[in-house]
């Protein structure tokens, strides 16, 4: 039986049947963001400048590799700067809960700790995401707010919206859901300050590339592989994100022959999944990474992959940030 997401691609006769529920859904949307926008509901505005990286569709866009290399960007200008994310699936009872680069994936998200790892800066998770800025803020000094995946977030005010599109999906059938992918209607996009296409780019938007830096092995860090050493023989693909394709698809691309093993997004990996009774390389995606080094062997690898942006957009990202900071 075919899932939901099987039917987001194109105005078929599931999509048209769901299509009554996905108006409502879009009414829902609507009604919340005018609540928050004529003040009947609270909207906290944090004394430092906040950018949120989002995207408005369901499923992975490429956000987590944008707001390293946003993070990233903002350290060699001088900013301290702090994230702020959901800490979706997070099992934790106490929030909001700071992350560090060992912090335990199962009580505060997978990508949060990703997050920490490759930044190496300040990173706080929990349902209430003012809460969170408020910690960064006032005990970590941080200077301006990265809001990962927050863009439907609308109880944190926000001086700068970036969203990602995926560039080969792009808005799928173009419906809200149930019918389609879509959070918010497209004509969101309308209103946000830059966006990005995660691939190919038609429509004149930035575009991100996502290069691979290499193979890191999860029992010892410090080993790394070109992705072309696994070419020659199979290797098996590990991919519990929004869009699996994509991973296994970079691996072939790169001349691989992959075993592809496909798994929800966020899924709460155990060794059996990763385990297999062949002896071939094992290549995973480095956000599973941060949930199976503690029981990876050394035939587990993850691939290390870098944002690529245009000077055009840092240029255009740069000159907006002065003027959020200059007022």
């Amino acid at each position: 039986m075919k899932s939901i997401e099987a039917y987001w691609g194109s105005r078929n006769l599931v999509a048209i049947i769901l299509t009554p529920i996905s108006w409502c859904f879009c009414l829902a949307v609507w009604l919340r963001r005018l609540l928050y926008k004529s003040g009947i509901f609270s909207v906290y505005r944090a004394p430092v400048p906040v950018l949120v990286v989002g995207n408005i569709t369901v499923g992975g866009a490429g956000k987590t590799p944008l707001v390293v290399w946003l993070v990233e960007l903002l350290m060699n200008l001088g900013y301290r700067p702090g994230i702020v994310s959901r800490g979706y699936r997070g099992k934790s009872t106490t929030w909001p809960r700071s992350v560090e680069w060992n912090s335990d994936p199962l009580q505060v998200g997978d990508e949060p700790v990703l997050l920490a790892r490759r930044t190496r800066c300040p990173v706080c998770v929990g349902p209430d995401r003012s809460a969170a800025v408020k910690l960064l803020v006032e005990e970590a000094g941080c200077n301006v707010i990265v809001s990962d995946d927050g863009l439907q977030h609308y109880a944190l005010a926000r001086d700068l919206e970036i969203a990602v599109v995926d560039g080969e999906r792009g808005l799928g059938n173009g419906l809200c859901l149930p019918a389609g992918p879509l959070r918010e209607r497209a004509s969101r996009l309308d209103r946000v300050d830059l966006i990005i296409n995660n691939g190919a780019s038609h429509d004149g938007k930035h575009e991100m590339t996502l290069s691979v830096v290499a193979a890191v092995n999860l029992e010892d860090p410090g080993l790394n592989r070109a992705l072309e050493d696994f070419i020659g023989g199979p290797v098996h693909a590990v991919a519990g994100i929004g869009n699996p394709a994509r991973f296994f698809e970079t691996l072939r691309r790169a001349g691989l022959d992959v075993i592809e093993h496909p798994f929800p997004d966020h899924h709460a990996f155990r060794f059996t999944d990763i385990s297999f009774k062949d002896e071939f390389p094992v290549l995973m995606t480095e956000k599973d990474a941060v949930k199976c080094s503690r029981f990876a062997k050394v035939s587990h690898w993850y691939l290390k992959v870098d944002a690529d942006l245009s000077p055009g957009f840092t240029n255009q990202l740069t000159q907006l940030l002065r003027d959020i900071v200059n007022g």
